[in-house]
Formats: C-alpha cells, sequence, structure tokens
C-alpha cells in the first residue's frame, strides 16, 4: 500500500468488504414487493411493526416494551430527555463513550466517573459511593467490548449492579451495541434478562455494528411506561423513524442474513484484532492493552506522561487517525488512546501501527 494513503483507526464501524451488500439488495427488494404500503409510508414512533415484533420476540418480551429509532445514539438521546433532568446524578463508566458525555453535559447531569477495570465497571467503587451518599437517576453502562476501553462487564459485576440499583432505585442504562460482536471467551447473559422484568433496566442495541453503518436502524427495551415516554418524544420529534431502513432490517434479520452477516463480521474482527496487537507487540513496545474478546476497539496505555495531544498531531502528520484518551474522560486519559481495527484491512493495520509508533518516538527525539 501507499505510504502516503491516510489511515484512520478513530471510526468504529464495520469496513465495506464486509458488509453484506447482496443480504441487503435482497432484503430491500422483498421489503418492497411484500409491503410497499408499509415500507414507504409515515408508520408510527415505535418504529416499523413486524421489526418491533421480530426483537419483542428476541428479548421475551411484549411489544409494548419496545421502540425503534433511527440508530441507538437517538435511542440514547431519547431515553436521557425522558429520564434525566438539570442536576439529576448520573453514574458514567470512566472512560465511557464520548457522545455519551457530550449528550448528559448538554442536560445539565451532574456526572461521576466510576473507574474500569479489565472486568468492567468497579463496583466496590460504586458502592462506596452510593453509601456515602450518592443518589444517581442513571448509571450507562456499555457492558460487552466497552467503547472504548473494549472491556466486558463480568457475570458477578452484572449481578452486584443489579443487587446496587435495586437496594438504592438506581436504574441501569445497558447501553449493548456490540452484544453479538464476540469471537472468543464466553456469552454472558444481559443485565435486561437478569433482571426478569423488574424494571431496573432499560437496554439499548444497534444493527448498525452488525448489518452496516449507514442503516441507522437502533431500539429501546424498558418498561411500559418508560417506552410510552419516549414514544410521546419520538412522536413530537420526527412522528415516525425510517420505514424503509427498518422494513430492510426486518427481511435482514427474518430471512437469516443477520446471522451470516455477524459471522463474517466476526471472523473478520478476530484476524484484525489479533493483527494489532502483534503490531503493537511488534512496532510499540512501550504499550500496554488488554487483547480484546469482541467489539471494535483496542484502549491502549501509554507510558505516564505521554503528550496525546502531541501524539495526536504527529500521527496526523504521518497519516493515521486515533482517539485521544481524554476525549472519552471528564478529566485526564492523555496519555491512552483508543485504536478501532473493524474499518481497516490487515495492511493498513500493520502500516498504520508503524506510523503511529514513529510518531511516538519522534515524541522523544523533540522532548
Amino acid at each position: 500500500m501507499s505510504s502516503s494513503e491516510p489511515i484512520s483507526f478513530a471510526r468504529g464501524a464495520p469496513s465495506l468488504d464486509i458488509v453484506d451488500v447482496e443480504g441487503l439488495r435482497a432484503a430491500a427488494d422483498r421489503a418492497f414487493s411484500s409491503d410497499p404500503g408499509g415500507a414507504f409510508s409515515y408508520g408510527t414512533a415505535v418504529g416499523y411493526p413486524p421489526l418491533r415484533d421480530w426483537i419483542a420476540e428476541r428479548h421475551r418480551v411484549e411489544p409494548s416494551r419496545v421502540i425503534v429509532t433511527n440508530g441507538s445514539m437517538q435511542a440514547d438521546a431519547f431515553l436521557f430527555e425522558v429520564a434525566v433532568d438539570a442536576g439529576d446524578a448520573v453514574v458514567v463508566e470512566r472512560p465511557t463513550y464520548d457522545r455519551t458525555l457530550l449528550s448528559l453535559r448538554a442536560r445539565g447531569a451532574e456526572l461521576h466517573a466510576i473507574d474500569l477495570d479489565e472486568h468492567g465497571i468497579d463496583v466496590d467503587e460504586l458502592a462506596l459511593r452510593l453509601d456515602g451518599g450518592l443518589r444517581p437517576r442513571l448509571a450507562h453502562i456499555i457492558p460487552n467490548f466497552q467503547n472504548p476501553a473494549g472491556v466486558t462487564l463480568s457475570r458477578e459485576r452484572r449481578d452486584r449492579l443489579l443487587d446496587l440499583a435495586r437496594r438504592f432505585e438506581m436504574r441501569i442504562f445497558e447501553d449493548d451495541p456490540y452484544v453479538a460482536l464476540r469471537f472468543s471467551g464466553e456469552t454472558l447473559p444481559t443485565m435486561l434478562d437478569l433482571d426478569e422484568g423488574e424494571g431496573n433496566v432499560v437496554y439499548a442495541s444497534s444493527f448498525s455494528k452488525t448489518v452496516c453503518p449507514g442503516i441507522r436502524v437502533g431500539y429501546l427495551v424498558g418498561p411500559e411506561e418508560l417506552i410510552a415516554d419516549v414514544r410521546k418524544l419520538a412522536t413530537n420529534t420526527y412522528i415516525s423513524p425510517s420505514m424503509v431502513a427498518e422494513a430492510i432490517v426486518n427481511e435482514f434479520c427474518r430471512g437469516g442474513a443477520l446471522q451470516r452477516s455477524i459471522e463474517t463480521v466476526k471472523g473478520a474482527l478476530a484476524q484484525r484484532a489479533e493483527r494489532l496487537c502483534a503490531a503493537l507487540e511488534r512496532e510499540l513496545p512501550d504499550a500496554s492493552f488488554t487483547p480484546p474478546e469482541g467489539g471494535y476497539f483496542l484502549w491502549v496505555q501509554l507510558p505516564e506522561g505521554t503528550d496525546g495531544d502531541a501524539l495526536f498531531e504527529a500521527a496526523a502528520q504521518r497519516g493515521v487517525q486515533f482517539v485521544k484518551g481524554s476525549d472519552f474522560m471528564l478529566e485526564g486519559g492523555r496519555d491512552q488512546l483508543r485504536l478501532a481495527y473493524s474499518g481497516v484491512t490487515p495492511d493498513q493495520i500493520d502500516e498504520g501501527v508503524r506510523r503511529l509508533a514513529d510518531a511516538y518516538r519522534s515524541l522523544a527525539v523533540a522532548a
């Protein structure tokens, strides 16, 4: 590949070569042939009814507990608007998805960041904060292959987190777009399932990570009264989400293409994650990281004192992009970074890490 070709480790999305274009084309043809009225109409705010039913069946809940949205970020935004008021305490992971921080800050929430380790959010730290008087309305948790850290919440911590939610009347927002993308290790039950309908968990997921980013279809599952509030907000916001996109996803799922697509994506992600880890060990031995078991992201810790802003600029000069660790935290993170391996080929990974290592070494020379 050309040494001048730009390489981006910044975007968490599957590359075009692993998107099932033919499967999507066939699903669109079926959707438009079998239900043109449903696909081409405004619809209602709950989403395309057959897809809503499919999601409800998948999660073993009533359809009244499901709303389908234009991507999971829209679902997040709706939930925050109906569940979080200015001044409300909200627990977030440290680090966490940068858009979550932006959205909650815009709501005027009082954010309380709880550290992560290789087993997920530190529930001991959270319990101490709760015992000390913290009373959050919501705890935002990305349980599987967390964005940006790539870690998965252990089964023990899922149970303990639910126990804390019950004791302190703290609702858990289980933000789970990567759940299907496990390529090694043990699949764990969702907290939504473990809660057994008690209403302590609101669950969100997305088809953007398993079908294609441009489809922009996500959903919420939660208590019926909360979903009713979200429905009112959605109605006032856009009347309905995209019936065309949701009708295509419905056919893609019901025709069996979704599981085939997931297997293709998982195979590519496993190969790319292994390639990225090997490249970092070879080219950038100062970096430390936990090899992922799924998802899109690798969280990299550089030696304390590394100037992440300077590294970002030096890497950009060499045609490499990543996301700075500080973007995912309320404070700190300057010596950390997120590398997304989902949208780059194996050859791009090798070349990109080589350039990143060269940028890192240039900082030492400049100092």
